[in-house]
């Protein structure tokens, strides 16, 4: 069956068409590659289930490590050398051979995955780990063969099983923590329930959730998990979205709120109106974000997988050499052979090669799970560097939820109540936060609005539109100087807010101001950013003086006022062209340009829209300190893969040497089986300390 994929977001679908969340014509995949994080060869749409492979591969790295190790017991008890070492005799006619034949069998069954890794890495022209593997339990096995058939020389079946035997250990490790961090996002895919209550007229009945479509109206009851992305039509009841969001306390939802599908709700019945389901569902959008992220790969990762070629060069190299070396310097060709084989293991890039992809897995999981959605995974790794954040006003810093202040007069003609009543004629069309303040002051004064037409967004300025036989015009300031308008000299002179100016048939006759309430996290949010040595900037379209109030009170490194959306870009330039690294959080919508050219994108307060397609990284709550949360989570993973890269690169200074045998005069020497416990270690430390992991909500 074909896939198509969106190319502008990364999206999956079965059938053709447009992508529903960027609504640009889907291509068809068919390139057919290896999976890149297991090897496993993808079907021809280029996708196969990650999970359910590694599930399998778990199992079978599991059985494989337990059947060799019991085989491997007679194997011991039959090799001289432990019977040396544990001073018992145990010889009778044939017992080489049939040491031969148990070696055979863990040779065969516990090293075939190795033996197999070795043809696809081969095959792809890319030999790393599973070549090194493979290479040294083959010479191993073959060198004891011949000697048991005839050749001069000592076996050492013993040790070819246990090396076998702690790779298949380490590898079912490390198979369960990738295993882990590829399962923690589809824990989310469960959170919606079977079945929804459906509301039709007076007759509730219950249908499965695949059968909701677009705008019908659903009824979730108390203690219910949502079915759907919906906004609430009837009730208000507290939703607890933790699982979603990483959002502790419950959040209060009422008429007009958006809900997200997985949320729990409260001890209230609501009624809400279904917006998403399916492929637009906010949870398909999320696992297919993190998938995209989790494929994707950063600076970080190809550095690391241009070392692991290079470490794999350098084992062979050196393995070959320490096998001549030791050729020319002992007759004993076991022991030459021994030595080759623990440089090759000891130098295996595995670590290496799993020390970025896991902590990336984990932290894009993670982040998803706390409401910081990753499209950019080195912008996300970037995050460590930013010296500038500069912040988008309304939604953001503040609520976002204006509020008339105060109403001005400059004609005798209109009165207060008749000012806001034709404000509101022409802002009945628009869904801007400011037409919400207005029509909700005209609806505090009474009257319904008059009939309007011919409405306009003047971009960045205003709206405009035709009430009765009047031209009316909502603008701003910089609209009054650009135009050359003059109004009376004292007007919104010591008025702290939002001004709107109101023209009537292009004259002003009077001034609306708004306000909008500072959030309380903000302060929080701004003082934990200075404290880390990052300057905060305030970014926004309104006038000076309330640009100037919002910076003065939270104590902001500087502020931009009367930024048009196109000129906001600019302003991102400007920062950077003075050596600053730049962060832009907005809306997603009308900051796109200025998201675009930071050099870290972030859209806050996105809710379950993730399409916001300029932005690196997504915020789903519009809470401030989240950002904060982002940064020091930023800094956390790089400061895991730089951990991770120095220890599965760092050991290898110190072991290849020994394994060479360059102190083997004084009698230290590492033999095939401790070089895989040495690598082994590696591996699982590795994997281990990816794990811990964690996002700090602030």
């Amino acid at each position: 069956m074909s896939r198509y994929k969106c190319s502008h977001c990364g999206m999956e679908f079965d059938k053709p068409g447009k992508c529903t969340m960027c609504d640009v014509p889907l291509e068809e995949v068919s390139e057919e590659k290896p999976c890149e994080h297991c090897g496993h060869e993808e079907m021809k749409h280029g996708h196969h289930d990650h999970t359910e492979h590694h599930k399998h591969m778990v199992q079978d790295f599991k059985k494989r490590f337990f059947v060799s190790i019991i085989v491997t017991i007679p194997i011991l008890l039959l090799s001289p050398l432990i019977q040396d070492f544990l001073n018992y005799t145990l010889v009778f006619s044939g017992d080489k051979y049939l040491m031969f034949v148990l070696s055979s069998f863990v040779f065969a069954y516990g090293g075939w995955p190795f033996l197999k890794g070795l043809f696809d890495e081969l095959k792809q022209k890319q030999p790393g780990m599973m070549t090194l593997i493979a290479l040294a339990i083959f010479v191993a096995y073959v060198y004891s063969a011949a000697v048991v058939f005839g050749l001069k020389g000592k076996y050492f079946f013993w040790e070819l099983a246990t090396l076998i035997d702690i790779m298949l250990l380490g590898h079912w490790i490390e198979m369960k923590s990738v295993l882990g961090a590829s399962r923690a996002l589809e824990k989310l895919a469960h959170l919606l329930p079977d079945t929804a209550h459906l509301v039709k007229g007076d007759i509730v009945s219950d249908v499965k959730i695949s059968e909701l479509e677009k705008e019908d109206i659903i009824l979730i009851k108390a203690g219910e998990k949502v079915p759907a992305d919906a906004v609430v039509t009837e009730g208000k009841s507290y939703i607890d979205e933790s699982m979603l969001t990483g959002e502790s306390k419950p959040v209060k939802k009422e008429k007009g709120d958006k809900i997200i599908g997985g949320s729990v709700n409260g001890d209230s019945p609501i009624k809400a109106k279904v917006v998403g389901t399916g492929e637009n569902s906010y949870l398909n959008k999320v696992v297919n974000l993190v998938k995209q992220a989790q494929g994707a790969k950063s600076k970080t990762q190809r550095l690391a997988d241009r070392a692991a070629m290079w470490l794999t060069i350098i084992a062979i190299s050196v393995g070959i050499i320490t096998l001549v070396v030791w050729l020319f310097k002992t007759p004993e060709v076991a022991f030459a052979i021994e030595r080759m084989a623990t440089v090759m293991i000891i130098t295996c890039p595995h670590a290496l090669g799993l020390a970025i992809p896991l902590v990336g897995a984990v932290s894009t999981s993670l982040s998803a799970k706390n409401g910081l959605l990753i499209r950019n995974r080195t912008a996300f790794e970037n995050s460590r560097k930013i010296t500038t954040l500069v912040f988008d006003k309304t939604g953001t810093l503040t609520e976002g939820k204006f509020g008339v202040s105060a109403i001005k007069t400059f004609d005798s003609e209109y009165d207060e109540k008749a000012i806001i009543k034709i404000a509101a004629s022409l802002e009945v069309n628009s869904e801007h936060s400011i037409a919400k303040g207005i029509l909700a002051k005209a609806k505090e004064l009474g009257g319904s609005p008059l009939k309007s037409e011919n409405f306009k967004v003047i971009k960045g300025e205003g709206v405009k539109g035709k009430v009765g036989s009047k031209k009316v015009r909502l603008v701003s300031k910089g609209y009054l100087d650009k135009n050359n308008i003059r109004i009376p000299e004292e007007a919104g002179k010591k008025l702290s807010g939002t001004l709107v100016f109101v023209l009537i048939n292009n004259k002003p006759v009077g001034l609306i101001v708004l306000s909008d309430k500072i959030r309380e996290d903000s302060y929080e949010a701004i003082k934990r950013l200075k404290k880390e040595g990052i300057k905060c900037v305030l970014l926004t379209g309104d006038n000076k003086e309330v640009a100037k109030e919002v910076a003065d009170e939270l104590e902001l490194d500087g502020f931009f006022a009367e930024v048009l959306p196109h000129e906001k870009q600019e302003k991102i330039k400007e920062l950077q062209y003075k050596g600053e690294v730049v962060a832009m959080t907005g809306d997603g919508i009308n900051d796109a340009p200025a998201l675009a050219q930071a050099d870290v994108g972030i859209a806050i307060g996105s809710g379950t829209d993730v399409a916001a397609e300029t932005a690196d990284i997504i915020l789903v709550n519009s809470n401030p300190k989240d950002v904060v949360s982002l940064i020091l989570f930023g800094k956390a993973t790089y400061r895991k893969m730089v951990q991770n890269l120095f220890w599965a690169t760092g050991y290898n200074v110190i072991a290849i040497p020994l394994a060479a045998g360059v102190l083997y005069k004084i009698g230290i020497v590492i033999s095939p089986a401790v070089g895989a416990i040495l690598m082994s270690m590696s591996t699982v430390i590795v994997a281990i300390n990816a794990s811990f992991l964690r996002v700090k909500k602030q």
